[in-house]
This record gives structure tokens, C-alpha cells and sequence, in this order.
């Protein structure tokens, strides 16, 4: 019975890991359209502080440094924007560079949390059938079996003992 489930275990948390490659693909293609969002939004501002003769920098300092509270906060989102349409470029330009197993190490490493948010929201699982599929679901499978045995043990001493303490041997 105990190697049916542990067979049960293994087969589950391989399924569960072997999802990493197609959520990491599904998180790359809405990063790009989140890159090109942003650049979108960032454009029209460029356009509008070049028309008065402001750079990006200028403008939203300008912006930070209004007496009028929402224009300040828009400021902010500006420079977050820039911030965070530099990051996510960053990212996409190591998730291409990488190989399939190396995205999910990048994936993992920096992902970014709204996008991460969408895109498990909108997740649909596949079967794996790539070399990272495989490979991921490998190591999920081997980490179910390694947990088992480890809470098997542990159930093991903790009957050894009650059966020593009891004085039963």
C-alpha cells in the first residue's frame, strides 16, 4: 500500500513541476506585451515633455516636485514605469539568451509579481514534452519520493521509540 502511494506522490508532484516550462512560456509571451505596454505609455509621455521641451527626467521631475498631490503621484508612476520596463527588458533579453532549463532558473530568480499574478490567473496547464518538461518533472517526482521517505522515517523512529518507552522491544 505504502509504494502505491508513494507511486501516487511521485506521479503528482511530477505533474505539478512538469508545468514550470509552460507557465515560464506563458510568462514570457506576457512580458512582451507588457514591455510593449509600457513603452507605449512611456512614448506618449516622452512626446508630451518634448512638446515642452523637457526630457523624461525633467518632466517627471517637475511632476515629483508639483505642489498639487496627484500630479506628484504621477511622477512616481512614471519613474516606476521607466523602472520597471528596464527590468522587465532586462529579463526578456536573459529569458532569450537562456536554454530551456536555464529560463526556469531566471524565471524563478526575477519574475515579475503582477505579470507573475496575470499570468497564473490565466494559466493553462500542458502536457510537457519538452526536455524541460521532462526534466522538471523529473525533479518533482524525485522530490515527492525524497519528502515520502523522509516522513516515512520519521513515522518509523517516532513508533520505535513510543515501542521502546512502552517497554516493548
Amino acid at each position: 500500500m505504502m509504494r502505491v502511494f508513494m507511486l501516487f506522490v511521485m506521479v503528482m508532484s511530477g505533474t505539478a513541476t512538469s508545468q514550470l516550462p509552460e507557465f515560464s512560456q506563458q510568462y514570457r509571451q506576457r512580458l512582451g506585451g507588457a514591455i510593449d505596454a509600457l513603452e507605449e505609455i512611456l512614448a506618449d509621455f516622452n512626446r508630451d515633455a518634448s512638446a515642452h521641451g523637457l526630457t523624461s527626467a525633467e518632466a517627471i521631475a517637475r511632476q515629483q516636485s508639483s505642489e498639487d498631490p496627484f500630479v506628484r503621484a504621477r511622477g512616481d508612476s512614471m519613474l516606476n514605469a521607466e523602472i520597471r520596463l528596464s527590468r522587465l527588458k532586462e529579463q526578456e533579453a536573459d529569458l532569450q539568451n537562456a536554454g530551456p532549463l536555464e529560463r526556469l532558473v531566471i524565471f524563478s530568480r526575477g519574475f515579475d509579481p503582477q505579470l507573475a499574478q496575470a499570468t497564473a490567473e490565466d494559466y493553462e496547464p500542458a502536457v510537457p514534452v519538452t526536455t524541460a518538461g521532462f526534466a522538471s518533472a523529473g525533479v518533482g517526482a524525485l522530490i515527492g519520493f525524497l519528502v515520502l521517505r523522509v516522513l516515512a522515517g520519521i513515522l518509523r523512529l517516532g513508533r520505535r521509540r513510543r515501542t521502546v518507552s512502552d517497554g516493548r522491544v
